[in-house]
């Protein structure tokens, strides 16, 4: 991708968020091999709330909470790059919430 591209978008993204709170899901494929010791290690971050080992096209899927997006970007592009088996991963930041731990949200309707 072009460096330019690679800016503007960063700049597009991080002025959507700005200072705002993050969260997201996070997909990965991993060396099955390592699956056990690449979820603990995931999961011993403090800003992991859930780690999921699944079927299907992912190993691990986590949900994950930031105080914006720049530190959200620092964990992936470091903390999570740095984790050896991590062989691909997905980042899904959530938009809404329509239900949250157990509980419906309700959103004004536009009139």
């Amino acid at each position: 991708m072009n460096k330019n591209v690679d800016v503007e978008y960063e700049n597009i993204i991080s002025g959507y968020y700005g200072k705002d709170a993050v969260s997201a899901i996070i997909s990965l494929k991993v060396d099955t091999k390592e699956v056990d010791a690449i979820a603990n290690k995931i999961a011993s971050f403090d800003n992991i709330e859930d780690v999921f080992l699944v079927t299907g096209e992912s190993d691990i899927i986590t949900k994950v909470n930031f105080e914006n997006y720049s530190k959200m970007k620092e964990f992936v592009v470091g903390d999570l790059a740095s984790i050896s088996g991590i062989k691909d991963s997905r980042t899904l930041m959530i938009v809404s919430a329509y239900k949250h731990k157990g509980k419906i949200q309700t959103f004004a309707k536009d009139e």
